[in-house]
């Protein structure tokens, strides 16, 4: 028996029993008020869904079931005297609500392995596409390509009782998992090193064998993947990627259908597409200046010069938080811990402290502090992963793991199609005007 889909089945019989007393006590309950303002700005901050495995805080950040980033480092299951987590353990904490232990870890990471094997014909598909193709447009082709291997496709086609549905979700969410770094790192063989396959290690961590497959096995770096692909995992249910990811999947796309759709979004220079945008600007300040190690005079100035040409600072504000993104502060003091002395690292810290005070100063920012976009690029074209076009390929790859742990929820619990009313201008006019 699968001891990862028993725990879940246990959680999910026994919040669907709560979730329904509530909706038939409470559903009348008003939740929230929605404002003209939010139906005419993307519906920011309106309450209309729920989302286990992760909350955002305006003020204190991402919680992974009610965990932060550094507890998340102290308390889940490490390996190879490694400081970071496993992701294994995330996925784990955020399908269950549980902290797993080593040996739970060891058989997802395991069960992983054997989930792992890609379709010829995905594989024969990324080779046949174009390299100047967008590496986030494979992505989402290769996964379109996999819903040829979706249980919940076929047991839907067959017949089966809705109570089920999150059984063949979970099977879906553990295959996709599994068979993503190596798509993945196909795609990045392919394009940048002359399709130089490399074919993963079994002895291998999740986050590892994706190091590895990508052609990274300095010990630096695979701890790096572990950080990374785990403070990228979830960031609550509001988000363009996950949200995407989640209306689809409420038509019962299957989830291959539904995360490549959510991959789209992230593929927008607004979302997931920023770390890259932030990378070009650094590379950009770094020739215009003509230095590697440029003064906090010179940052500030070239801040200043890119605001007054209309244009933003990449990797700055952010739609719900008002501090400096945690995920930013995680990579920085992994920076520190393994590679303070490196110039480009030493922008983004320079940025960091020049920035917020010239956007504070405008007097229109909310949020003038770091996301996570800020800090990721520079860290890993340090290491040599320098193909800035390929960085939302890594975010997508972590996004996984909250939105497939998510969308077994969404099954378990019933949840319907998802299906907002919208409004026309006359009944703007009307509303305003009565």
């Amino acid at each position: 028996m699968d001891p990862l889909k028993k725990k879940f089945e246990e959680k999910a019989t026994e919040l669907f029993k709560e979730y329904r007393s509530i909706l038939k006590e409470h559903g009348d309950k008003k939740a929230d008020e929605v404002k003209l303002s939010q139906i005419f700005g993307g519906m920011r901050g309106v309450k209309s869904m729920i989302w286990e495995t992760s909350n955002l805080d305006a003020h204190e950040g991402i919680k992974f079931r009610g965990f932060s980033i550094p507890q998340l480092q102290e308390k889940l299951p490490s390996r190879y005297n490694c400081k970071q987590p496993l992701p294994e353990g995330l996925f784990w904490l955020m399908l269950t609500g549980e902290m797993p232990t080593d040996e739970e870890v060891k058989w997802l990471t395991d069960e992983w392995e054997r989930r792992g094997e890609v379709p010829d014909h995905t594989t024969k598909l990324i080779d046949s596409l174009p390299n100047d193709l967008h590496p986030m447009a494979q992505l989402s082709a290769a996964i379109v390509s996999m819903h040829s291997e979706s249980v919940f496709a076929k047991r839907y086609s067959e017949g089966f009782k809705k109570s089920e549905y999150w059984d063949a979700t979970y099977e879906d969410a553990m295959n996709l998992i599994a068979k993503l770094p190596r798509v993945a790192a196909h795609i990045y063989r392919k394009i940048y090193h002359k399709n130089d396959a490399i074919g993963p290690d079994n002895r291998l961590d999740w986050a590892a064998n994706y190091a590895h497959q990508l052609g990274f096995d300095e010990p630096d770096f695979r701890s790096l993947m572990r950080l990374y692909l785990t403070i990228h995992a979830d960031h609550e249910g509001g988000n363009a990627s996950a949200h995407t990811a989640h209306l689809v999947n409420s038509t019962l796309s299957d989830p291959f259908l539904s995360f490549a759709s959510g991959m789209n979004a992230l593929a927008g220079p607004l979302h997931g597409l920023a770390n890259q945008e932030v990378l070009k600007f650094i590379l950009g300040m770094i020739e215009e200046l003509g230095t590697d190690n440029p003064s906090n005079d010179q940052v500030a100035n070239y801040v200043k010069l890119t605001l007054s040409r209309g244009k933003v600072i990449p990797g700055y504000g952010h739609a719900v938080l008002r501090q400096p993104d945690p995920r930013f502060t995680a990579q920085r003091v992994f920076a520190e811990d393994y590679i303070k002395d490196s110039n480009i690292v030493k922008i983004v810290w320079k940025l960091f402290e020049v920035v917020p005070p010239i956007l504070q100063g405008l007097g229109k920012v909310k949020n003038p502090w770091p996301n996570v976009d800020a800090h990721s690029g520079a860290i890993l074209t340090h290491y040599g992963l320098k193909e800035y076009s390929y960085y939302t390929v890594l975010f997508g790859v972590s996004r996984a793991l909250g939105v497939m742990a998510s969308m077994c929820w969404t099954r378990a619990l019933g949840f319907p199609i998802e299906r907002p009313k919208s409004v026309t201008m006359d009944w703007v006019r009307s509303f305003v005007n009565s």
